[in-house]
């Protein structure tokens, strides 16, 4: 998509950057600039400035700096066109664009209006859950009895879906608006005449932000025994459980600050690890890792660090999440692989063993390189032809999936020396059965 030059200078003209820049930094007037910590590096004084006069931003402590729409690229991990049509939308303008037609640019506009529309339906719910959670002494009880303090539940926007069938009702005027459904707040009853009752009951509630700070869905966790443990919000138009994780929004600066991004399995995984010192912690939701996961996290970061428990279940997630990092693993990133003992959850681990240890189970996590060789190599027997030939057989589709570049020929070479092969043999290999199998396939 290529906009015009011309509506970039007409855009930047209409927005205020103290305002874009008010939105996830507390500023405060100092002359003619306001200053504030900056969001891209941690600091204890303010050395950050942002210039109504020339629009323009600037760090004087790590030198970041730019307009409103290199803040939102940088800070808010944002493309340049998501950008552009997020400050576009605020100030009322059309992104033009001459290869999509009348009717198209009316349903997009439809659909960013509904989108929004969504997302205040959704932040209503979400104070209201906030409200509830003050008064429910179970919930603030079990959230106390998992250490979280109230500075780290206030940052988090965490609630408590009430009993009862209806509790929305007392929130929202009109129960039966198809809003609420929409979002997934509500679910309408096909079996029992279309009656409505709420998603959400008795449930602690986690808020699923997006990048900008939208409420988009919920989390919410069982206080007993009941299932499911977990229930997410449904899939709506504006919540997709494949490219969202949790936590992003608030991990966004600690991720700058620590250098990389710590990949857990569940909520409260976050929060705890938050709560612990670990504030750099996402989490998926209730879904394997996808490619367009790793992509998101690395707007802000070039080193992920996925953690997972030692159990079956943990090593099949990070068979999952190797997929969905392999396409992204280029030469200057750092992908890894933290597996915990069995008995144990982040959360658990660090209470037991401190954050020390934890740390430094961080340090050594399994880099992605070595990773995908353990995979390729499991149920293999290396010691014969046979089970060398089959872990050639399973590394293949891994190895191919990694991006052109030096780390993608190291791993050949280390494949091809398990297999007892040289390496330029099993490439050649490789690209013949790649070759018959596009032969194969129906034109």
């Amino acid at each position: 998509m290529s906009i015009p030059q011309s509506f970039i200078q007409e855009l930047l003209s209409r927005v205020d950057v103290v305002d874009i820049v008010g939105r996830y930094v507390p500023l405060k007037k100092g002359g003619a600039n306001f200053m504030g910590l900056c969001p891209f590096h941690g600091e204890k004084s303010p050395s950050f400035s942002v210039s109504p006069a020339k629009q323009f931003y600037h760090c004087f402590g790590c030198g970041k700096n730019g307009n409103a729409i290199s803040f939102l690229m940088e800070h808010a991990g944002m493309g340049f066109v998501e950008a552009v049509q997020d400050l576009a939308q605020q100030v009322g303008l059309q992104v033009p664009d001459d290869d999509i037609s009348p009717q198209e640019k009316e349903r997009a506009a439809a659909a960013r209006q509904k989108q929004a529309t969504l997302t205040d339906v959704l932040e209503k719910a979400a104070h209201a859950y906030r409200q509830h959670l003050r008064a429910s002494t179970r919930a603030v009880a079990y959230f106390k009895g998992r250490g979280v303090s109230g500075a780290v539940a206030k940052r988090y926007g965490l609630g408590y879906a009430p009993e009862g069938w209806r509790s929305l009702a007392s929130v929202f005027a009109h129960y039966d608006d198809p809003l609420l459904e929409e979002s997934g707040l509500v679910i309408v009853s096909e079996e029992d005449g279309g009656k409505r009752y709420d998603r959400f009951r008795d449930r602690v509630m986690f808020p699923i932000r997006n990048v900008k700070g939208e409420c988009i869905g919920f989390g919410g966790r069982v206080l007993g025994d009941d299932k499911p443990k977990y229930l997410n919000s449904p899939e709506t138009p504006v919540f997709h459980k494949g490219r969202e994780l949790y936590g992003l929004f608030e991990a966004r600066t600690a991720i700058r600050e620590q250098g990389y991004a710590l990949v857990t399995e569940g909520y409260m995984d976050v929060v705890a690890l938050a709560q612990l010192g670990f504030p750099n912690a996402v989490a998926t939701l209730g879904t394997a890792c996808t490619p367009e996961h790793v992509q998101k996290l690395l707007r802000f970061t070039d080193a992920v660090v996925f953690s997972f428990d030692g159990d079956a279940a943990g090593r099949r997630a990070a068979r999952k999440a190797l997929d969905g990092a392999l396409p992204h693993a280029s030469d200057t990133r750092s992908i890894k692989f933290l597996f915990l003992p069995p008995e144990h959850d982040p959360d658990s681990f660090v209470r037991a063993q401190g954050t020390d240890a934890f740390a430094r189970c961080i340090g050594d996590a399994v880099p992605l390189s070595r990773f995908l060789v353990e995979a390729a190599s499991e149920g293999c027997d290396l010691g014969t032809a046979e089970g060398r030939a089959h872990m050639a057989s399973n590394a293949r589709p891994l190895w191919s999936a990694l991006p052109e570049g030096v780390l993608r020929r190291q791993v050949l070479s280390d494949l091809a020396q398990l297999a007892q092969l040289d390496a330029h043999d099993l490439a050649d290999l490789w690209g013949k059965s790649a070759a018959q199998e596009a032969a194969r396939q129906p034109a």
